[in-house]
């Protein structure tokens, strides 16, 4: 079991963020977020956004700490990657596509 987080480097809404990711698991993860007392509604797809607020405790709790590259090749290694979509999927009614040749246009 382990859970990685980075620096609080990644600004927004007047603070720090860190990124809080399992290698294992989502269960695990939630867990181990709900346990340093992140709510769920942090959760972002594959990964918590963690206020630098508490990041000492998300060490202290026993989070590894790692660079924000390490941090996302860990959970791709790990297969729990989960981009974030840009637009509709292809073949979609919402692209204008239906699979089968250029949209009319």
């Amino acid at each position: 079991m382990t859970v990685y987080i980075d620096p609080p480097d990644w600004p927004g809404a007047g603070r720090l963020w860190s990124h809080l990711v399992s290698d294992v698991s989502f269960d695990e993860l939630h867990d181990f977020a709900a346990g340093i007392g992140c709510p769920r509604r942090a959760f972002d797809r594959d990964h918590y956004d963690v206020p630098g607020t508490r990041y000492a405790a998300a060490v202290a709790a026993g989070a590894v700490e790692v660079g924000s590259k390490e941090l996302l090749r860990r959970l791709t290694d790990a297969g729990l990657r989960r981009p974030r979509r840009r637009g509709p999927p292809r073949g979609s009614r919402e692209s204008g596509r239906d699979g089968a040749g250029p949209a009319a246009g």
